[in-house]
């Protein structure tokens, strides 16, 4: 199963400068929404099987559009929630930068506990806690491969790939998830693979899903022929591009 992780376009916190959390009444400015039509035209070739969201605004709002066109009824997951900052919510980040626990969210974020809120750690457990068992139950569900869209937020996207890349959370401010990006990463019964990380306008069709008999590589080959790889082997020297 493949997952889209999708951040929600720019906010109006985005261009104030200011660190958003669970605040109410943060939307989408016009370039969110400029970008959030654009996710519609750039998913257009993929066929999804859902699209679930963050419960905030502006993760509502930037599905929308992409909900409408595909008639899908966007599912709200709380586990994909914005992280609680607690007392940071709503404060420029210019404020924050003198904070002691500043240092700390940038060189050992798996030790960030917010005041008042939550850890960084705590959010990645949630988070890929969900992506998981959201993507198996589409899996059972639909016995076939299939794509489908996660719309959250920046740290939480990026504590979701940091476990995908098989890295450290501590590691996790290493990645960059624009606003409006796409990262794509596909499960499979021994890992995931990360294929696309923060791609702000790269072509998708390659995740098209391959008819069953082009894809059913897991199979027990028979014993006049070669066993062939399965979908949870890597390709050594890299994938063909096929």
């Amino acid at each position: 199963m493949t997952v889209i992780l999708l951040r929600h376009g720019r906010s109006t916190s985005n261009t104030a400068g200011t660190l958003a959390g669970r605040s109410d009444g943060v939307e989408l400015d016009d370039l969110g929404r400029e970008q959030a039509e654009r996710v519609v035209a750039r998913l257009e070739v993929l066929p999804l099987a859902a699209i679930v969201r963050s419960p905030l605004l502006r993760c509502e709002q930037t599905v929308a559009p992409l909900a409408a066109a595909r008639e899908l009824d966007p599912v709200v997951e709380d586990r994909l929630l914005e992280v609680d900052y607690g007392e940071w919510t709503g404060k420029p980040i210019k404020d924050l930068l003198g904070e002691p626990l500043w240092k700390v969210v940038q060189q050992h974020p798996s030790a960030a506990v917010f005041p008042g809120g939550e850890g960084l750690a705590d959010v990645q457990i949630r988070a890929v806690r969900a992506i998981r068992e959201i993507d198996a139950r589409l899996a059972a569900e639909h016995g076939s491969d299939v794509l489908w869209v996660a719309c959250s937020h920046g740290d939480v996207i990026k504590s979701v790939l940091a476990d995908a890349l098989g890295s450290h959370l501590d590691q996790f401010q290493r990645i960059v998830v624009d606003p409006a990006s796409i990262s794509v990463v596909r499960y499979t019964e021994t890992r995931p693979f990360v294929h696309r990380l923060g791609d702000l306008g790269g072509d998708l069709t390659q995740f098209v899903p391959k008819p069953p008999a082009e894809t059913d590589a897991t199979a027990e080959a028979p014993s006049d022929q070669a066993p062939t790889a399965s979908e949870s082997d890597a390709v050594p020297g890299g994938s063909t591009g096929q």
